[in-house]
C-alpha cells in the first residue's frame, strides 16, 4: 500500500489532474454518448446502457440484452471490451489523483485505492455483460444477478469516492477558515 500511495503522491499535481480531467470528460461528452446513440440505433429503439441502470433488476438486464438485437449485441460487446476498459482506468486515475491531492500527507492517503476498487467492479460488471451477450439467446438469470451485484457495488464504491471528496474538501475549507 505504501508504494501505491507513494506513486500517487508523486504523480498527483495540477497538471496530471487537468490531463486526466480532460481525458475523462471526452468519454461522457463524446465517446460514450455516441456509443449509446449507436446502440439504440442498432436496436431500433431506445434501450440504453446496462452499465448506467440503477437499482437491482436482473430481469431488466436480460431484457436489455435481448432488446439490443444481433447487431446491437455485437456493438455492445465491442464497447464493453474496448472503450469500457479504457474509461474505468482513466476515471480511477482521475479520482485517485483528486483523493491524493485532498488527503496527501494524512493518515487517510490510502483512500486513493477506492477508485481502483470501483474500476475492478466495473471490469467484473463488463465481464458479466459480455458473458450474457456471448451466451444469448440462452439467458442466465445467475449471470444477470451477478452483473447486478457488481453494478450495485460499483455504484456504492463510486458514492464512497464522492463522499470522500466532499468530506475532504469541506474539511480543508473548515481548516482554512480556522486559520483566518
Amino acid at each position: 500500500m505504501q508504494k501505491f500511495t507513494a506513486f500517487f503522491s508523486r504523480i498527483s499535481n495540477w497538471k496530471t489532474l487537468v490531463l486526466f480531467f480532460i481525458l475523462y470528460a471526452i468519454f461522457p461528452a463524446y465517446i460514450l454518448k455516441n456509443a449509446e446513440i449507436k446502440m439504440n440505433e442498432l436496436a431500433g429503439k431506445e434501450v440504453g446502457v446496462i452499465d448506467l441502470t440503477m437499482g437491482f433488476n436482473p430481469e431488466k438486464t436480460l431484457d436489455m440484452v435481448a432488446a439490443y438485437g444481433d447487431e446491437g449485441r455485437a456493438y455492445v460487446k465491442k464497447i464493453e471490451t474496448t472503450t469500457d476498459i479504457v474509461y474505468p482506468i482513466i476515471y480511477a486515475f482521475l479520482f485517485a489523483i483528486i483523493l491524493t491531492l485532498i488527503y496527501r500527507n494524512k493518515s487517510l492517503a490510502w483512500v486513493a485505492i477506492f477508485p481502483f476498487i470501483t474500476m475492478i467492479l466495473d471490469f467484473k460488471e463488463n465481464f458479466c455483460i459480455v458473458t450474457l451477450i456471448n451466451s444469448y439467446p440462452e439467458q442466465s438469470y445467475n449471470w444477470a444477478t451477478l452483473c447486478e451485484v457488481f453494478k450495485l457495488l460499483k455504484w456504492i464504491s463510486f458514492g464512497i469516492i464522492i463522499l470522500l471528496i466532499i468530506f475532504g474538501l469541506i474539511s480543508k475549507l473548515v481548516k482554512k477558515g480556522e486559520e483566518l
